[in-house]
């Protein structure tokens, strides 16, 4: 698997990238071969707003612009990679969790910025994974990000789908049934289930001051089978998750991103278990479902390729 590219000297031209979080903003310069240089992050403050979100953002890329310019660099454009649902023409159709639903971000990085590009974490994570990493050169594949949530992204040919209104990768409210000790019947949400903040809030019904996935894993790792059951049964559920995506797109491979879908483990291996168990056809069995290859960087990464790769588009 090929990984990305890292250096402290960007080719001739640059892209602008920010990663926009629920927390926290990423920013940092990205070359055409996927070298992220100038990294910074600052708090996302979601909480103070839509526009005090946008300031902030604006501030960082002028920043960035004015290091690239200085340096000699040729500014590409400004990539935005972003946790909200966005549509085709780069308008966040979405509020959760920044209040940028009808502001034409996109519009306004162009005119204040450099020309811009405003996509779906998911969408630039995929886009990432297929232009530089364990995605690259495959004729189809299937991104899933997990992490304090849970989205998806189907890719083919090297491009991310987005479907008809932007809308393809809600994979977090996937339906997942359970049956307790008694039998009953209890049904979650997926990302409720199985993201790191659904595993947390599951377990601190058990042991309240837990607020991280790791102290699961560390009481997993000292014998509490509380924990263990946890960390199983949410691996467990995305298993089964990835299995139906598998039945349904047949991909080349699945490539699994975020904090908790690289972390490995007791949660990483029973959803490989439960995926191969719940994959229907024999010849779909060994697809490879593999870890993501471009790490921390994917979304500025995927940001910078997004205006790469629509110079070359524009070019064709």
């Amino acid at each position: 698997m090929a990984s990305h590219r890292t250096t402290d000297e960007p080719a001739a031209d640059v892209a602008i990238a920010l990663d926009i979080g629920g927390t926290k903003i990423a920013a940092g310069l990205v070359d055409g071969r996927g070298g992220v240089t100038q990294r910074t992050t600052l708090p996302t403050g979601a909480a103070d707003g839509g526009p005090a979100v946008l300031e902030r953002s604006l501030a960082v890329a002028r920043q960035l612009h004015a290091t690239a310019t200085n340096a000699g660099y040729r500014v590409a454009g400004a990539g935005i990679s972003l946790c909200e649902l966005v549509d085709l023409a780069g308008n966040v159709t979405s509020h959760y969790t920044v209040a940028w639903q009808g502001v034409p971000v996109q519009a306004i990085f162009t005119e204040q910025i450099a020309p811009a590009v405003v996509e779906a974490d998911v969408r630039a994570h995929a886009l990432a994974e297929a232009t530089f990493g364990a995605g690259r050169g495959l004729a189809s594949f299937v991104f899933v990000t997990v992490g304090t949530g849970i989205s998806s992204c189907l890719v083919l040919d090297g491009r991310p789908f987005a479907g008809t209104h932007g809308n393809a990768l809600v994979l977090s409210t996937m339906p997942i049934t359970v049956f307790d000790a008694g039998g009953r019947k209890i049904e979650f949400a997926l990302e409720s289930f199985a993201s790191g903040f659904g595993l947390v809030q599951r377990y601190r019904r058990i042991r309240p001051a837990v607020t991280r996935v790791e102290d699961i894993v560390a009481d997993a790792s000292r014998g509490v089978s509380a924990a263990a059951s946890i960390l199983v049964s949410g691996g467990e559920a995305l298993g089964s998750t990835l299995a139906w995506l598998v039945n349904v797109l047949d991909p080349a491979a699945v490539i699994v991103g975020g904090g908790l879908g690289l972390a490995g483990g007791l949660y990483w291996q029973s959803a490989i278990d439960a995926a191969r168990a719940h994959i229907f056809a024999p010849a779909s069995r060994a697809v490879p479902i593999v870890h993501a290859a471009c790490g921390t960087d994917a979304g500025l990464i995927g940001a910078g390729a997004a205006i790469f790769a629509r110079q070359t588009h524009s070019e064709s």
